[in-house]
């Protein structure tokens, strides 16, 4: 019993050990061993300084916080005493600083993004929101292989590493899928890769071995095996078996349409829908999915 305590006990803290989003990798994203690039750029600097046009946004002091606490502080280039330059050089000047060293880049980054959602910048309701500077600045996060949320929270894109970011990967993916109304395409690609990263992760916790290009059915099939959810394991005996044995089945259809739908967006990184298929019905099939997937974890979870 202590053992396999022990076990979950491991299992659960890979699940907050590290993260990306599974987003389907864009043209100009660069990744390194799986984890993507400084979320910096020439693009992001002027994107995030944009919310300081014109003295709005966060006061020089919060700002000035940001940079010493984050190690930026030298950079910045501010004089209380001239009281020079402006915020919006202020934040560009510190952000280009970052990419010539990145290492503490998403410290910086992470902490200006909780300074613009404090002042309302990511909330719709308040004076200070601006559409178009919220996807601007999102559209420059994408494009170095980072996710901005609507609600301001920043995330890593890119294909699941399992070996390094582990159960972890697949939660953090999951939430976010969940929060997200935008760019329907390429949810749709994301949920389909949520999938099958949670097919291939159940069967590296049962110990059996999956070839790199495995077929998604054939995965599906082994993880629905290995955790006892096909539809022929249901005991028979027990009341409402037939129910179970549909709805079970019903969450292997919810995967099996999943990855069809994503096989007509073609072979490329497009994100445009299949012909026929709304964004509003793209969504419902990435929210079913995440149930899906969120089913399988708990049901590995639970042993």
């Amino acid at each position: 019993m202590c053992d396999d305590r022990h076990l979950r006990h491991v299992a659960r803290s890979r699940v907050w050990a590290a993260w990306r989003d599974l987003v389907t990798p864009l043209s100009g994203i660069r990744q390194n061993g799986g984890v993507p690039q400084a979320p910096v750029s020439d693009e992001i600097a002027a994107t995030l300084a944009g919310f300081f046009f014109a003295g709005s946004g966060p006061s020089h002091s919060k700002i000035g916080s940001v940079f010493v606490g984050a190690g930026y502080g030298s950079d910045d280039p501010y004089s209380p005493r001239t009281q020079t330059p402006n915020k919006e050089g202020r934040v560009r000047t510190v952000v280009l600083a970052a990419m010539r060293r990145p290492a503490q880049a998403r410290n910086l980054i992470d902490a200006l993004l909780v300074q613009l959602r404090v002042y309302g910048c990511f909330n719709p309701e308040h004076i200070s929101y601006d559409k178009q500077k919220v996807r601007s600045t999102q559209l420059a996060f994408t494009r170095v292989g980072w996710a901005l949320s609507d609600e301001g929270i920043l995330s890593p894109t890119g294909a699941i590493d399992l070996d390094t970011g582990g159960r972890e990967a697949l939660d953090e993916h999951l939430e976010r899928l969940r929060r997200s109304t935008d760019d329907p395409g390429l949810l749709l690609g994301s949920a389909k890769d949520l999938l099958e990263a949670v097919a291939k992760f159940v069967l590296e916790e049962f110990g059996v071995p999956v070839q790199k290009n495995a077929d998604f059915d054939y995965l599906w099939y082994l993880a629905r095996e290995r955790l006892g959810v096909l539809p022929e394991q249901v005991d028979a005996a027990l009341p409402g078996a037939n129910n179970i044995k549909s709805i079970l089945q019903s969450s292997w259809k919810i995967a099996e349409q999943t990855n069809k739908l994503r096989g007509l967006q073609g072979t490329g990184h497009g994100r445009t829908l299949p012909t026929g298929v709304s964004a509003d019905m793209a969504l419902l099939v990435v929210r079913e999915a995440c149930s899906v997937a969120e089913f399988m974890l708990t049901r590995l979870a639970r042993g």
